[in-house]
């Protein structure tokens, strides 16, 4: 079991790795790829056909009979979930977290929005739960369709924002796992204007809410 934990988590290494190659350079060569991942060139070679056949990753042919390569949205939306769930067994995401909540909070703050909502049962929400206390926001509830519990970090936990009966005048995402579906489901509930998002999420080009927090 152990092994097969082992092999999963460099599995989604190497495709973490490639997302991020080809977001920065999607021109460069798959011998330099290779070379930047530590792995063999076949298994680049392997891994970018894999990211094409589920479609996060688009071919073009290029000049010198190259190809170039980009990120679709659905690549996008997989690189940032990769990222933060490595991120969240690391010190570093309860660092990056705590500066991207407190910065989308004071915005929250600065626009008149005092009572959020928060999209999403995850750590990124525990941290915004915390932050908030300190950046003077009331986080009323937390909406989150999969949940199983009433109450996380001492805040109510509903299944649809129908439940929610409590005042509310922005909705922060904190989704990591489905961070897109979120942003947009609270989106049409509160409209654009309204929905914040931590830029580790990568929902900056979502909305212009989105896209300032």
């Amino acid at each position: 079991m152990g092994h097969l934990l082992n092999t999963e988590h460099e599995s989604e290494r190497i495709v973490l790795g490639v997302l991020s190659s080809v977001e920065s350079d999607g021109a460069r060569s798959q011998r330099r790829m290779a070379a930047e991942l530590g792995i063999a060139l076949g298994l680049v070679n392997a891994y970018l056909r894999r990211c094409i056949k589920k479609g996060l990753v688009k071919v073009h042919d290029a000049p010198a009979r190259r190809y170039a390569y980009y990120l679709t949205p659905q690549g996008f939306a997989e690189k940032s979930r990769l990222t933060v769930q490595y991120l969240s067994h690391s010190f570093s995401f309860f660092r990056l977290a705590k500066s991207d909540c407190a910065r989308v909070l004071n915005q929250a703050k600065g626009r008149g929005f005092l009572r959020v909502v928060l999209a999403g049962q995850s750590d990124l929400a525990e941290v915004a739960i915390l932050c908030a206390v300190e950046a003077g926001v009331t986080v009323v509830a937390l909406v989150d369709p999969t949940s199983e519990v009433a109450r996380f970090v001492g805040v109510n936990v509903y299944r649809s924002y129908d439940e929610v009966k409590e005042a509310f005048d922005a909705v922060i995402v904190t989704d990591v796992v489905n961070a897109s579906s979120s942003y947009d489901l609270a989106a049409a509930v509160s409209g654009v204007g309204r929905v914040l998002a931590p830029g580790l999420l990568g929902l900056r080009k979502r909305g212009e809410a989105a896209e300032d927090a």
